[in-house]
């Protein structure tokens, strides 16, 4: 497999997390500030704990590792430090989650904690990273009510949507139907993990109940052929994170992933790396699994980062301008 010509390759990423992308020793700094956990004591024992046995394990895991973010200075810190690993994979644009409501356990407030996160990622000129804020759904409605009221007053910080994470084997989507109407007449986009935890029916409730414009992960659509074909028939874009599956339980093989079938159907495909330092993964690792195992080829993966800038929230004109720029680049095929 060439991954010397992945990595080159220019690439877009829609579908990862600010908190699940920072690299292992910028968090063991973080560890070590804050006063550190007894079983973990080197950044060798911060790759053992993430391993999962499934998805609500993953979800404890997530909010044990948020106890070692207290400040905005360290937001700043791991900002850049995001920043910076993903501009050296020659990733030139980002839509990012990050989960602000998370952190009002330590005193932090949502303005100043996106304030703090654009001061890192403007210090990776190299890089664009636009946010979208997560109003997580173990939070009450009330709280993700005011998170969008809160949010949409950050445009310049670059925030432009807001995304419905957290434990959706738990949590339906249709109650937070009201937040996202809310959201787009706030101007805000909007996006939806569904089918990762659940099943068809959360997808259908992110595509029905909310009018989500993206669907995060998607991978258990495929238990219901109506969904299939609404999904394919409408294009709406899938942010599908199959590594991420695959350490989450959600599939046991990646021969049992839907993606590439979805990829044949002409469904509107991008591939994601979702959270990943907690996973291990980069997106040359993504794509050169579906190489590997599915027998994708060079243009196949240079359609699929079509589909991302296709699926990104860039006004046309920006949109056309990353395009040229990828199709010109020598790497491009």
């Amino acid at each position: 497999m060439n991954h010397t010509w992945l990595t080159a390759l220019p690439k877009v990423e829609l579908h990862i997390h600010l908190e699940g992308a920072i690299p292992l020793p910028t968090l063991w700094q973080l560890v070590q500030q804050h006063g550190g956990d007894n079983d973990v004591t080197s950044v060798a024992d911060l790759e053992q704990r993430f391993t999962y046995s499934d998805f609500p394990h993953f979800i404890d895991t997530w909010v044990w590792k948020n106890r070692f973010i207290r400040t905005y200075a360290d937001f700043t810190m791991i900002a850049e430090a995001v920043a910076r690993d993903l501009a050296s994979q020659n990733i030139r644009y980002v839509e990012s989650h990050y989960s602000p409501t998370d952190f009002a356990r330590h005193g932090l407030e949502i303005g100043e904690i996106t304030r703090a996160i654009r001061t890192g990622l403007d210090r990776v000129p190299e890089i664009t990273i636009n946010l979208i804020a997560d109003v997580v759904r173990d939070s009450p409605i009330e709280r993700a009510m005011r998170t969008v009221e809160t949010v949409a007053e950050l445009k310049e910080y670059g925030v432009i949507g807001i995304g419905l994470g957290g434990s959706e084997q738990s949590h339906p989507p249709a109650p937070f139907a009201p937040v996202f109407a809310r959201a787009r007449q706030l101007g805000l986009r909007t996006t939806a993990h569904a089918g990762e935890a659940a099943g068809a029916e959360s997808v259908w409730g992110a595509v029905r109940d909310l009018r989500a414009e993206r669907i995060g992960h998607a991978a258990r659509a495929n238990e219901d052929h109506a969904l299939v074909e609404h999904l394919r028939t409408h294009q709406i874009p899938l942010e599908m994170c199959p590594i991420s599956n695959l350490r989450t339980g959600v599939y046991r093989e990646i021969t049992q992933h839907p993606v590439a079938d979805f990829i044949t159907r002409g469904m509107l495909v991008t591939i994601n790396t979702d959270d990943p330092k907690m996973f291990n993964n980069t997106m040359v690792d993504e794509y050169a699994l579906l190489m590997e195992r599915f027998g994708l080829d060079e243009h196949h993966i240079c359609a699929l980062i079509d589909n991302a800038i296709t699926a990104s929230w860039l006004d046309n004109a920006a949109k056309a301008r990353l395009r040229q720029e990828f199709h010109a680049h020598p790497a491009w095929r």
